[in-house]
């Protein structure tokens, strides 16, 4: 495989009338040692955030062996390309069918559930023809905490609430062989006191249930680094995580498990875009609100961007983008700081692009081809270089 030395040199070469997405495998695989080596516990990789086969293979590479799938074609897609990995079905409503092909034909035996109908569900699902009930599923009870130090909530979709929550706990622990509980704090989680506040809920809801835990799974929310979102090292993370969890009522074997999605494929990609037109302030270029902009246009969500031209002299200022469908949709507002003198036919690189970027690409209105291309430079950002210490005083909510 060739393998660019970055996306300058990718335009030079191609000179793209599509836009390009460039993938950093080593990025990819770093942040998945990093995981591995330091959080004290299990993570699984939440496939959502970016399914690309490929991606999978680079995590897998790098020691990530247990994926939270969410959907049964997330499971076949996982299974397929990763005959050993284990394989965790975490979303909390699924249809008996795939429950049942998930358990029989793919050997997944983690579900998770949030309400007593979708624990029949998993029960009635996981029987045996003759009526034998499975003795080896592990339960994971979804519990909704709050989403209120995230950047995008989490908090109203999925999750019994905590006044419900024991009578669930000791429904479920009748029907499993392990049980566990998990929550998500959402998306981004700007401070490590996200989690205090949610194994505080756990706590409570295990005193008040008094059963057996053998699992506490904190879910995703571990941030990346973006303009004007500057999350403290996520060691800072792990270690009040592994303090709460080690003086919760659970089993002294009990596992203590995380989803990162966002935190383990944001450095694998960017996107190379071509300036179509430019009216003021405002960037026409080749992908957008349909394509690996999504975030960008649907949740204001501000990704760095460099410009690749080397003959640009005048110093940043504020830019908004409009992406090449014919929809007024199809905006993204910013503001992305690029040379004064940008104009069309110039190329820029839109980074941190891994999650929900490549992954959410449409073909409306045409546009949405883009080709792959392996580049070895570093990341617009990085949270596992080592050259982000800061000091515990500048993030005084995690001493709580």
């Amino acid at each position: 495989m060739h393998i660019h030395p970055d996306a300058r040199s990718v335009v030079r070469a191609l000179a793209p009338d599509e836009p390009v997405i460039i993938n950093r495998p080593h990025a990819a695989e770093r942040a998945a040692r990093f995981f591995v080596e330091k959080f004290p516990g299990k993570s699984l990789y939440a496939v959502k955030a970016n399914p690309s086969p490929d991606l999978l293979q680079v995590l897998w590479n790098g020691g990530v062996t247990h994926f939270d799938v969410a959907s049964i074609a997330e499971v076949r897609l996982v299974r397929a390309m990763l005959p050993q990995a284990t394989l965790c079905f975490m979303h909390p409503v699924k249809t008996p069918r795939a429950i049942r092909e998930a358990y029989f034909e793919h050997g997944v035996k983690t579900f998770s559930l949030d309400t007593i109908e979708e624990l029949a569900k998993i029960v009635e699902a996981t029987t045996a023809e003759d009526g034998t009930p499975a003795a080896d599923l592990r339960l994971l009870v979804r519990l909704r905490v709050s989403s209120d130090y995230s950047e995008l909530s989490l908090a109203s979709k999925f999750g019994v609430d905590l006044v419900d929550a024991a009578p669930l706990l000791q429904a479920t622990r009748q029907h499993c062989d392990w049980l566990g509980v998990c929550f998500h704090v959402g998306s981004q989680a700007m401070t490590p006191f996200a989690y205090v506040q949610a194994l505080e809920r756990v706590r409570a809801a295990v005193a008040e249930a008094s059963v057996v835990i053998d699992v506490v799974d904190v879910g995703g929310g571990f941030p990346s680094v973006y303009p004007d979102m500057e999350p403290p090292p996520l060691k800072d993370y792990f270690e009040v995580i592994h303090r709460h969890f080690e003086n919760l009522p659970i089993a002294y074997n009990a596992e203590l498990w995380c989803e990162p999605g966002r935190a383990l494929c944001a450095e694998y990609s960017s996107v190379v875009v071509r300036v179509e037109k430019r009216r003021g302030d405002e960037l026409y270029i080749n992908d957008g609100a349909y394509g690996a902009l999504f975030d960008a246009a649907h949740v204001d969500w501000r990704f760095p961007v460099s410009a690749l031209e080397d003959d640009l002299r005048d110093p940043p200022q504020e830019f908004a983008f409009y992406g090449p469908t014919c929809d007024d949709a199809d905006y993204m507002k910013g503001p992305f700081m690029l040379p004064g003198d940008i104009q069309a036919g110039d190329y820029i690189e839109i980074g941190m692009l891994g999650a929900y970027g490549a992954a959410m690409k449409t073909g409306f209105n045409g546009f949405g081809n883009a080709q792959q291309i392996v580049v070895g430079d570093e990341p617009m950002a990085s949270l596992y270089r080592g050259d982000r210490e800061r000091p515990v005083t500048d993030n005084v909510v995690s001493l709580r």
